[in-house]
């Protein structure tokens, strides 16, 4: 069964960085585009970034872009977001999800990882 843990969350103050990882199994990593998305306190999920199979293409929602960087080791089955110059919005459960063979749909994603950014 498709099995996706993330890891690397934690408590970080504004202007720090997190790397975020996610440990995928149950599938055939490499041939799924993967994507982390996020929820923040009292709001709904929120689509933060994008990887193609090959991690040749990457993309961004614009509240993070130039900030953070999404990553993947398809030999390791592992996905990752390193995170710069976090800010107190990025504040959030953040889950890495497996795509489909829609673009931009996922159908499954992980218990998540809380990051919490404050001084």
């Amino acid at each position: 069964q498709v099995q996706l843990v993330e890891s690397g969350g934690g408590l970080v103050q504004p202007g720090g960085s997190l790397r975020l990882s996610c440990a995928a199994s149950g599938f055939t990593f490499s041939s799924y585009w993967m994507y982390w998305v996020r929820q923040a306190p009292g709001k709904g999920l929120e689509w933060v970034s994008a990887i193609n199979t090959g991690g040749g293409s990457t993309y961004y929602a614009d509240s993070v872009k130039g900030r953070f960087t999404i990553s993947r080791d398809n030999a390791k089955n592992t996905l990752y977001l390193q995170m710069n110059s976090l800010k107190s919005e990025d504040t959030a459960v953040y889950y890495c999800a497996k795509g489909t063979v829609v673009a931009g749909d996922y159908d499954y994603w992980g218990q998540g990882t809380q990051v919490t950014v404050s001084s």
